[in-house]
């Protein structure tokens, strides 16, 4: 699906999500692009056309889709986070040099020797972050 502007208020309604002006142009500017965006980032985007947009509007705006399934947040370090709007399974190639995030499709993937489980518990997801850089 193509998104855009006159699709993203079915969008976040479809996750239970009340489509406010800025709620759509945030969720535009994650969703138009398909792309591994920081917070700052899709602030300046947004920004671009509604500055009135706060910070504050966009960090809570972006905990609410983490909340309600629309996006999933990567984290590749302490310092940086990234929102993706692709929520089905795959994991995720980081170089570090350029602080690019790329999409790993899960199916290219094998995980072995997983740890036994305790009692009662079940494994929600595994998130795999493979880091790269230049050779020196």
């Amino acid at each position: 699906m193509q998104y855009n502007r006159d699709n993203m208020a079915g969008l976040l309604r479809r996750h239970d999500i009340n489509p406010t002006h800025q709620r759509i142009e945030i969720a535009h500017a994650l969703f138009s692009r398909l792309e591994h965006l920081s917070a700052d980032q899709v602030m300046a985007i947004v920004n671009t056309d509604h500055p009135e947009t706060s910070k504050a509007t966009v960090y809570n705006t972006l905990k609410l889709f983490l909340e309600k399934g629309l996006v999933n947040e990567v984290i590749v370090d302490p310092h940086k986070v990234f929102y993706d709007p692709n929520t089905s399974a795959h994991h995720h190639l980081y170089e570090v040099d350029t602080g690019k995030l790329t999409d790993i499709d899960a199916t290219h993937i094998q995980i072995s020797g997983l740890p036994e489980l305790p009692a009662g518990m079940v494994t929600e997801g595994i998130d795999l972050i493979v880091r790269i850089r230049h050779a020196d």
